[in-house]
């Protein structure tokens, strides 16, 4: 597969064009933001877990029937994954309270809900990604109806087996954000990635975060929190893989 032209940097990953117009390259750094984009530096070697930990995450989704845009891994940082066009959606699903959710609604961090939740951002970083509801994705034609049903029903059904997965691994799965695209015949697929940029994770045990919280709020060993998280999926993910979810 010849690697081509860039087509785009993000705050993560930089994107190029490939001699197959339905392929692209996903190559991951190790830049950090935080606040979009207010608060700037860089995790060493999170590019290459991240990389592994998504294509690990997103074959184990595809066998349960989660269509997603990973191809095959090319490299430590890179990716050959299917073109999309992103939905302009961030879908979070929570699972404990925790960041904005505890400062917006005044609540303590760590308190389980009952049933997961799921929430909406205009991915925008112009408006600072504003709260939605299923109304206003569908009065601002983000989505059709039928997509944000399959895409809620494809983030919960992630959410069951992402959890399964990080409790094998002594960790609790706090809440993480997905991102959609839709493929050239319209069918929508997980794209982004799974890492612990994207997710809350919490040793069961301890509470300790291992996450980009660490980055977020100053904790320091952010390097080893990602490290650790990727030592323990790799222990488990045999086990993960034998579960029928």
């Amino acid at each position: 597969m010849e690697k081509k032209a860039q087509l785009y940097e993000g705050k993560a990953k930089k994107v190029y064009a490939t001699d197959d117009e339905n392929l692209l390259i996903v190559s991951y750094k190790d830049d950090a933001t935080a606040f979009n984009g207010q608060k700037r530096g860089t995790i060493e070697g999170k590019g290459v877990i991240n990389n592994k930990m998504s294509n690990i995450l997103m074959a184990l989704l595809e066998e349960n029937k989660i269509p997603t845009h990973f191809v095959k891994e090319l490299s430590d940082r890179e990716t050959l994954v299917k073109k999309v066009k992103i939905v302009p959606l961030e879908v979070i699903v929570r699972n404990v309270s925790a960041g904005s959710f505890s400062k917006k609604y005044g609540v303590e961090e760590g308190i389980v809900f009952d049933e997961p939740t799921i929430e909406f951002s205009y991915k925008n970083d112009e408006l600072g990604d504003p709260l939605l509801n299923d109304y206003h994705a569908l009065a601002l034609k983000l989505v059709t109806k039928d997509e944000l049903e399959t895409i809620k029903k494809y983030a919960f059904r992630i959410n069951e087996i992402l959890k399964k997965v990080w409790s094998l691994c002594k960790i609790t799965l706090v809440d993480f954000k997905l991102e959609f695209g839709k493929l050239s015949d319209g069918r929508i697929v997980l794209a982004d990635e799974i890492s612990p940029d994207t997710c809350r994770l919490w040793d069961s045990e301890s509470g300790k975060k291992l996450d980009k919280d660490r980055f977020r709020r100053d904790l320091g060993g952010t390097e080893d929190a990602y490290c650790e998280v990727m030592a323990r999926l790799m222990q488990n993910i045999k086990s993960a893989q034998e579960i029928k979810f």
